[in-house]
């Protein structure tokens, strides 16, 4: 007969605890009385590590006052006492948070002075568009393989390096400034040196001010390579006057950045920058222990058809080897394989050294970690600890916000307001710059890590992520995408189109008075795709939901091309002929908006609530 809320038949024993007449199982009895449990675990985690019917283990907690059930989460006290009256002798697990501590602190913490020897630079070559990165990279790599050095380069996927004068440079070869803040967004400190490559005949642009301040957020020391000496129009005084305005000063005019005059197409001044980078290096001194466990970062990664995830890792300190076992980002594998130079497999990679990984069970992301651990079993632990870690983070994930910055502000937990500043004008950026930088006291500093003109976009929400600053915007609008991110990550961006309002809420703010006032909220976007006339005076507009909801009743704002047409009210939201309230991403749907009828194919219509 089958038996049901119970254990199956046969399972009952004569022999009974000497403190009550429950029965225990006979063919529970374990192969080892020796028990390891964590700080944590569930009742049938429990019953499982014993060999036990979890209705034992209940029995057990409810003799000792303690009502649970099978899925329910106990502590080790409690979980010990149930152990030992079942018979079993216990040991405390190895706290997983005090390894997870212990290992990810290893990038950071103090190598042993006494081990210590110098490693080559880690630079990055940022930049605008066209003025030379590639050319640089392309030289300064073509100059070696000419000049015949000795080590020769390893060039392979995101990184490469030389050797120069004896001493090995490596250079990170990504993709721009936003790889490198979404790097550093992850913690890596992956670059040493960044170098600034700005056209002599071009001088200071857009991109070259944002790799500028991204650079300067992080912390890391700039060489300004003024490129393009070779053309007839080259002014590099110009550019170093542009520099001294936004705040980077060269040395030759009192301030501490080295800037090199060079060709990357004649090769002109390629071996003075490259002296002047292992000075830089000289003066930071570099240095790491080989001999401890490897920690890194990864560059690239890549899906490979026949391999399978391919990472290529910048070794930060340690010496990484074939057939150790790694954690990166949320997956963990086996080095089966090193490749370094030109493809070639190796068996080790010392501090500094970029080589591609092949072994990890999933596909990391640039900038996550890598740490090398004595078996797998401590890296699942250690993937699920940080797993748990993330989940708690994004449950209490705190704001940055003006109103957080204003308390902390009044506090007096902190003395800077980090903004970031887009306008939609040129001449609107310093007009916004000198309002803001009046306010600045003794006490609390306005600090403007960053300027431009343009919409708000992903790169902005990134650099303010990292720098922990407030994203301000004069008379411009947020990117789809930057809004996104910013929701996210909890990003604080205010929009504003009067100087005087802009200015009020930033004084407020570093007078610690702000309080939270009422903000739009972008909820949605849809694209015009057809247009229907409704008799002559009323149309339609056919539209596609790209991203978020649209609501009928909501705020309505026209956009096309990027310009502001029209706000209003959607009067009539509708799907196919039936009438509905809101319409999710993916769906078509039927829009009219209150005093506006001049729709066009291509127009984006963005939907907000007052928050």
């Amino acid at each position: 007969m089958q038996r049901y809320g119970g254990r199956r038949k046969g399972k009952r024993t004569s022999r009974t605890s000497e403190s009550s007449g429950y029965p225990r199982p006979i063919d529970s009895e374990p192969a080892s009385k020796e028990l390891e449990l964590p700080k944590t675990l569930t009742v049938k985690q429990l019953a499982d590590q014993m060999n036990s019917d979890p209705i034992d283990v209940i029995k057990e907690l409810i003799r000792n006052g303690v009502m649970a059930n099978i899925n329910q989460v106990i502590d080790f006290d409690t979980a010990s006492t149930v152990a030992t009256e079942l018979g079993f002798t216990i040991t405390a697990m190895a706290d997983t948070e005090e390894a997870f501590a212990a290992y990810s602190q290893l990038d950071m913490a103090d190598d042993d002075p006494s081990k210590q020897v110098a490693r080559p630079p880690v630079v990055t070559i940022m930049g605008h568009v066209d003025h030379g990165k590639t050319t640089l990279l392309d030289a300064i790599r073509e100059s070696k393989i000419t000049e015949g050095e000795v080590g020769g380069i390893t060039q392979h996927i995101g990184a490469y390096q030389i050797e120069y004068k004896g001493q090995k440079i490596t250079f990170l070869d990504t993709p721009g400034h936003e790889a490198f803040t979404a790097m550093r967004a992850r913690g890596a400190k992956a670059t040493d040196i960044a170098v600034l490559v700005v056209a002599a005949d071009d001088g200071v642009m857009p991109q070259t001010i944002e790799a500028m301040d991204h650079a300067i957020a992080a912390g890391v020391p700039i060489i300004v390579a003024i490129n393009k000496m070779d053309m007839p129009d080259a002014d590099p005084d110009r550019v170093k006057r542009q520099l001294v305005e936004r705040g980077l000063v060269i040395e030759e005019w009192g301030g501490e950045v080295i800037a090199v005059q060079i060709s990357a197409k004649t090769r002109q001044g390629i071996e003075e920058l490259l002296e002047n980078i292992l000075v830089v290096a000289e003066v930071a001194e570099l240095k790491a222990d080989p001999d401890r466990p490897a920690t890194g970062v990864i560059v690239e990664a890549q899906m490979d058809k026949s391999k399978g995830p391919l990472a290529t890792v910048l070794v930060q300190t340690g010496t990484l080897r074939v057939g150790q076992t790694v954690v990166v980002g949320n997956s963990w594998g086996r080095i089966r394989a090193l490749i370094g130079e030109s493809g070639q497999r190796v068996t080790a990679a010392d501090p500094s050294t970029p080589v591609e990984i092949l072994g990890l069970g999933h596909l990391p992301q640039a900038g996550d970690s890598l740490w090398t651990v004595p078996n797998e079993k401590i890296a699942k632990d250690l993937i699920q600890e940080r797993q748990r870690r993330l989940d708690t983070e994004r449950q209490v994930l705190t704001t940055t916000t003006l109103e957080d910055a204003s308390a902390r502000i009044s506090a007096g937990e902190i003395t800077d307001l980090n903004l970031i500043v887009k306008t939609d004008l040129q001449g609107s950026i310093d007009a916004v710059r000198g309002t803001l930088e009046k306010l600045s006291t003794d006490i609390v500093k306005v600090n403007i890590i960053h300027s431009g003109t343009g919409t708000i976009n992903e790169s902005d929400v990134l650099l303010a992520g990292t720098s922990k600053a407030i994203i301000i915007g004069f008379n411009t609008r947020v990117e789809p995408g930057a809004r996104r991110m910013a929701d996210t990550d909890k990003i604080d961006i205010r929009v504003y189109d009067i100087i005087y309002r802009l200015a009020e809420d930033v004084q407020t703010a570093l007078e610690g008075l702000l309080k939270p006032v009422q903000q739009e909220v972008v909820e949605g976007h849809t694209e015009v795709r057809a247009i229907f006339p409704i008799g002559r005076r009323i149309k339609i507009a056919g539209t596609y939901v790209t991203d978020g909801r649209i609501s009928r009743n909501a705020i309505a704002r026209v956009l096309r091309n990027g310009q502001l047409l029209h706000q209003g009210t959607i009067s009539s939201l509708k799907h196919f002929k039936d009438d509905v309230r809101e319409m999710a991403t993916g769906f078509e749907c039927g829009v009219a908006i209150d005093g506006f009828n001049d729709f066009q194919i291509g127009d984006v219509i963005e939907t907000v609530r007052i928050e």
